[in-house]
């Protein structure tokens, strides 16, 4: 089953979807934010577009674990998706994400000009495939 990965930004809203079998993230838009309504719409449009059987949405929690402002904001869009969408909707810690594509694109040692790009579809990429490798790492019915 393909899933959907989702980076919501105050701007942008990066997407990534994953191979058939679940293993792989990939990043594949980046949508400009208009609305939450309008978002979720989009987002529930690409995910059909894309035959995904599943949306994973990065949540912004604060250092300390909590909700903040932005995830407060994050969750009343994953309400909107979860009304309209099809397919289940689920949340994943999304903490340092943009940071860590920053990291690895300097790592990497890319060009000022390609690390000046939009990352938000990179950082849904990572989301996603943090939470594929947790599901590889813990199949459903094991804790962590």
């Amino acid at each position: 089953m393909k899933i959907l990965g989702i980076d919501h930004g105050n701007v942008r809203i990066g997407i990534a979807v994953s191979d058939e079998s679940g293993s792989f993230a990939r990043p594949l838009t980046i949508i400009t934010h208009v609305s939450r309504s309008q978002d979720a719409e989009e987002v529930s449009k690409v995910c059909e577009e894309q035959g995904c059987g599943m949306i994973v949405v990065g949540i912004p929690y604060d250092s300390d674990g909590g909700e903040g402002p932005r995830a407060r904001s994050v969750l009343r869009f994953v309400s909107q998706l979860k009304s309209i969408c099809r397919v289940p909707v689920i949340t994943w810690d999304e903490s340092f994400s943009t940071k860590d594509v920053i990291a690895n694109s300097l790592q990497m040692k890319a060009s000022r000009s390609s690390r000046q790009q939009a990352l938000d579809d990179k950082a849904a990429a990572m989301i996603l495939q943090s939470y594929l490798d947790h599901r590889a790492q813990y199949p459903e019915g094991q804790s962590v």
